[in-house]
């Protein structure tokens, strides 16, 4: 028969333990408690801690605005350009060559000098080619005496044919001579003229206004006419030719400019930035050249002052057409996103906004805008390392650089006062995190805030 004790019977079998004894269920229930209390007890801790630290940040950083610089775009003609690369060429360039042979006996000009058409650059000597000469005019002379006899003779002749005291062949045969005898005084003539003109070759001409080169001959030695070196090089100099290149997508734009009237060409100096000249293309090639892929061109520029000389490398650029009323704004304002390119509209309120902008064409000052930026909005032009979306920004004048963030170096001056050691440790933890500006955006360059040693006390 099995046996249940009753309720009062069990009530007091577990009264009846030791005094002071807890049981072990109890104790670990205890425990569990403690630990709970403690973890909670932190958590509120952290919690008051954060709160206690916003509050404090809310009370000493108020919503700061950036500073930037802004500028207004501008409206007007835009001349369009295309670049291209070139070499600087005379215009005309002649080696200058003796005709003859002959000992040079004199040097008329200075390696380097400005020399005109038809100077005397050079004398060869002329003995030889004096003496033949000489004979042509006495071969001439002694022909003519002749052909006056001969003609006497026929008038002879054909007086007495007419009366029939002579044969009017001998008469006949007369003439035959004279006529012979005239021709010869001609080439007795041509003769003379081939002297003359080879006399003349013993002073070299110039053939074209320039700038003589280095002397290729010296005084006294002997110049042949089959020379290659010559005499001398004259290059003209004013007005130069460039000759430049342009890639062969240019062709149609570059033809449908030339349709339309001359094209102005601009040759750059060394420093690439200064025009050194203004010319005009005189000349297209007809055809591309297939290593390259380039059209040449040809331009002419007055070369006032020398400023482009023969084998010079310069950068060129060719005016195709001008963009009426153009809205321009600065380069910097131009920025560039995952998206393309944009910039930063500032409102009414001095909010930015990011506007998407399409840029026809830009140079290191300017860019000109086809779409997304009205005339009368003002768009950022510095200050964007802070910049973000919807951020409120303080608009400097445009004659002074923006100036830096110093709330965060303020706050840091101000809390560097306090001679609390746990303080500035928990300052220390704040800069590794990097102060936030309005926006969302961090500070400039990366750096943390506070983090300036400079700014410390």
């Amino acid at each position: 028969m099995l046996f249940k004790p009753g309720v009062d019977e069990g009530t007091k079998t577990a009264s009846s333990g030791t005094p002071g004894k807890v049981p072990a269920r109890g104790r670990r229930g205890s425990a569990w408690i403690v630990i709970a209390l403690l973890i909670a007890a932190g958590l509120a801790y952290l919690g008051w801690s954060a709160f206690e630290q916003k509050k404090r940040d809310g009370r000493t950083r108020p919503d700061l605005a950036v500073p930037v610089l802004a500028a207004t775009p501008r409206v007007q003609d835009v001349p369009v350009y295309l670049d291209g690369v070139g070499a600087v060429r005379a215009l005309n360039t002649v080696t200058v060559r003796s005709q003859v042979d002959g000992k040079l006996i004199a040097v008329n000009f200075t390696e380097g000098q400005d020399v005109k058409k038809g100077d005397v650059l050079g004398e060869i000597d002329p003995v030889i080619y004096q003496a033949q000469y000489d004979q042509a005019v006495a071969k001439k002379a002694q022909d003519e005496a002749q052909l006056a006899n001969m003609r006497l003779d026929l008038k002879r002749y054909q007086q007495l044919a007419a009366s029939s005291a002579g044969s009017k062949q001998q008469a006949d045969t007369q003439a035959a001579v004279v006529a012979q005898q005239e021709a010869l005084v001609k080439a007795d003539q041509a003769a003379i003229d081939n002297a003359q003109a080879t006399l003349g070759y013993t002073k070299i001409i110039a053939p074209i206004s320039g700038r003589a080169g280095l002397r290729q001959v010296d005084q006294g030695n002997i110049i042949h006419a089959s020379d290659a070196t010559g005499l001398v090089i004259i290059t003209q100099l004013q007005p130069i030719a460039v000759q430049f290149s342009l890639p062969q997508q240019q062709i149609t734009r570059v033809n449908a400019a030339v349709a339309k009237g001359v094209l102005e060409v601009d040759v750059f100096g060394n420093d690439g930035v200064t025009v050194a000249d203004t010319g005009r293309l005189i000349g297209i090639d007809n055809q591309v050249d297939p290593t390259t892929g380039t059209l040449k061109l040809k331009a002419e520029f007055p070369n006032g002052n020398f400023q482009l000389w023969p084998g010079q490398f310069v950068n060129v650029r060719l005016k195709v057409e001008t963009l009426s009323q153009a809205t321009v704004i600065p380069t910097s304002a131009v920025q560039r996103g995952p998206l393309g390119t944009f910039a930063y509209v500032i409102g009414s309120d001095d909010t930015v906004t990011a506007k998407p902008v399409t840029v026809t064409q830009q140079n290191e000052q300017d860019a000109v805008i086809a779409k997304g930026i009205a005339p009368t909005d003002r768009v950022v032009t510095t200050g964007f390392a802070n910049l973000s979306d919807g951020a409120k920004v303080n608009v400097s004048e445009n004659n002074q650089p923006p100036t830096a963030d110093l709330a965060p170096q303020k706050r840091q001056g101000r809390r560097g006062n306090r001679q609390d050691g746990g303080n500035g440790e928990h300052r220390g933890r704040r800069g590794e995190g990097g102060q936030r500006q309005p926006g969302g955006a961090a500070q400039e360059n990366g750096q943390p805030a506070g983090g300036n040693a400079k700014a410390r006390p």
